[in-house]
């Protein structure tokens, strides 16, 4: 299992290589942060990996636009590696093969709370929209098809349900935690699937694949946005949360100097008119320092569900 691991995350690493988005710019722009000596020394591109965010699979070029920017105003190549699981880019940052990620709200306090823990909070978004209170939080939408006579998340008991991550927040564990408050544990769904993303749970509910889902509110309401159609053929008929938003993290090996100078850029964004120009594309007010008790409510609804044994759906 070792060695299988080493040669994912060698491979992963061969493939930042060919995968280069962000372009250095002949002159840092306006408003950039002076260069540390780390910066100086190590002209390697910076690697960003991208799991959980903020918009959907729509709007990837958001993200290759964000790197792009940060690698224009730190003058110096970035990368943005994508497709990759939870847990390959948990094991990339580990290794030292990704810098900079966009994660999960679970997989940050799974890792951010062993004694060894790899990673740093770094930033997180804060969304336009009024439903989000200006606060780093987002929710689990309970969605069925739109024509569906469901009407509760207590009503969805026997059917046929999928989600998309075993180390998804919104998608399994606020579910879960839901499914204790209400007396419940495995057995409440009839069939439970694994889609591997929210965009295909998304999907198969509107093509009635399945009968019902939990998915993360950001990726719903980016969709939606878009007037993309298998967003408009699902209903929301619950609310889960709301939890901590999911956080940009860096790994340790990344020295302090450039963690803080890449933390500068985002934090100034909604300042700069093509930082405001990305942030608008997606639906986001700004990016803010977090703290990490911004992620006890997940924390609490892990050992919630640990110490009643409900580690799965079923």
């Amino acid at each position: 299992m070792r060695k299988l691991l080493f040669l994912t995350i060698l491979g992963c690493a061969v493939l930042l290589g060919l995968r280069y988005v962000g372009k250095p710019a002949d002159s840092v722009a306006p408003g950039a942060p002076n260069k540390g000596p780390s910066e100086i020394a190590d002209s390697r591109p910076i690697r960003f990996a991208l799991t959980a965010a903020f918009v959907s699979e729509n709007g990837v070029d958001v993200y290759e636009d964000i790197v792009d920017y940060i690698g224009r105003k730190l003058n110096r190549p970035c990368e943005l590696v994508k497709g990759l699981s939870y847990k390959t880019v948990d094991s990339m940052l580990q290794a030292g093969a990704v810098d900079i990620a966009f994660i999960c709200g679970l997989p940050y306090v799974i890792e951010s709370d062993r004694p060894d823990s790899h990673i740093k909070l770094l930033v997180a978004p804060i969304m336009n929209s009024p439903a989000y209170e200006g606060l780093p939080q987002y929710y689990s939408y309970v969605i069925v098809h739109r024509e569906s006579d469901y009407n509760s998340f207590e009503s969805l008991r026997g059917c046929n349900f999928v989600y998309n991550d075993e180390l998804s927040n919104s998608g399994y564990n606020m579910p879960r935690a839901h499914l204790l408050s209400l007396g419940e544990t495995k057995h409440f769904f009839g069939t439970i699937r694994r889609s591997g993303s929210h965009e295909a749970s998304i999907r198969m509910v509107a093509s009635r694949e399945a009968d019902a889902s939990c998915v993360d509110s950001l990726v719903l309401d980016f969709d939606r946005h878009l007037n993309d159609s298998s967003a408009n053929a699902v209903k929301i008929i619950d609310k889960l949360g709301p939890a901590g938003i999911p956080p940009v993290v860096a790994s340790t090996n990344l020295p302090d100097d450039v963690c803080s100078a890449i933390a500068h850029v985002f934090l100034q964004m909604h300042e700069d008119p093509r930082g405001r120009e990305i942030l608008d594309r997606a639906l986001l007010k700004r990016f803010e320092k977090v703290a990490d008790d911004n992620y006890d409510s997940i924390r609490r609804m892990k050992t919630a569900a640990e110490s009643a044994g409900f580690d799965r759906f079923h």
